[in-house]
């Protein structure tokens, strides 16, 4: 039992925040969190204050961040400032989007991989033992698309993914077009020849992305074109129209 009602037993903080009590020690082994006091029988005991702190790296776990990650954010939360706590897990929150995208992209590819060699898989087998030519070793004979893939490093991604979010600062909206494009809708004050920029880098190292940048009675706009399979993807750089 708690010896008060701001101090807790190893057990209650183990109820209270859902970590197991061999995590709450491994925690206080590398400095994440320690007890208040110990009673005389050696009891860890802990406050109000290790709850906010278990509840702050549990919110950081679930947003994808390592052990190293959660020690870094929890000695900026011993400043007893949110605002460098909060800019910071902003910046690796931001990294991990970057890093989504890749996977997703990776992810993807591999499902058309994927569905190419069941559509091979489920042609009628050739008369005799596996060979050279049969469906278990040839891929599909389709024309090769485009991977849905990004060739930037993981270190590049970050920069990236911040040039673009300063120019869909301007996006007024987004909208479907009649050929399945995701088209963006922009200010009068998007900076033209970074948003011309930005295209063309993208495009190289995302060769399944195809755009086009329109001005016309309708505005200035960026009409995105990918492949269907690739629509995550563009939802997690772009955005998605209302309707989506």
């Amino acid at each position: 039992m708690s010896t008060s009602t701001s101090t807790y037993t190893i057990g209650e903080v183990s109820d209270r925040t859902g970590f197991t009590p061999s995590a709450l020690r491994y925690y206080e082994g590398i400095g994440l969190v320690s007890p208040v006091e110990r009673t005389e029988a050696g009891y860890r005991m802990y406050d109000d204050d290790t709850l906010s702190r278990l509840a702050f790296v549990a919110r950081a776990k679930q947003l994808g961040c390592s052990l190293d990650e959660i020690a870094e954010l929890a000695g900026l939360w011993d400043g007893e400032r949110c605002g460098p706590v909060q800019r910071r897990l902003h910046e690796l929150v931001t990294e991990k989007i970057a890093l989504a995208r890749l996977q997703t992209a990776d992810l993807s590819a591999f499902s058309i991989q994927l569905r190419a060699a069941a559509t091979r898989l489920g042609s009628d087998p050739i008369d005799g033992p596996c060979a050279e030519s049969c469906a278990c070793l040839t891929d599909a004979e389709t024309p090769p698309e485009p991977p849905i893939a990004c060739t930037l490093s993981p270190e590049e991604v970050p920069t990236r993914v911040d040039d673009w979010q300063t120019v869909l600062a301007h996006v007024r909206d987004r909208v479907t077009t009649g050929d399945g494009a995701l088209r963006l809708e922009l200010d009068a004050a998007v900076p033209i020849d970074e948003l011309t920029r930005l295209v063309a880098a993208e495009q190289r190292c995302c060769a399944f992305f195809a755009f086009a940048i329109t001005v016309d009675d309708r505005g200035i706009g960026l009409e995105v074109h990918a492949p269907e399979a690739a629509g995550d993807v563009v939802a997690s750089l772009f955005g998605r129209t209302d309707e989506g």
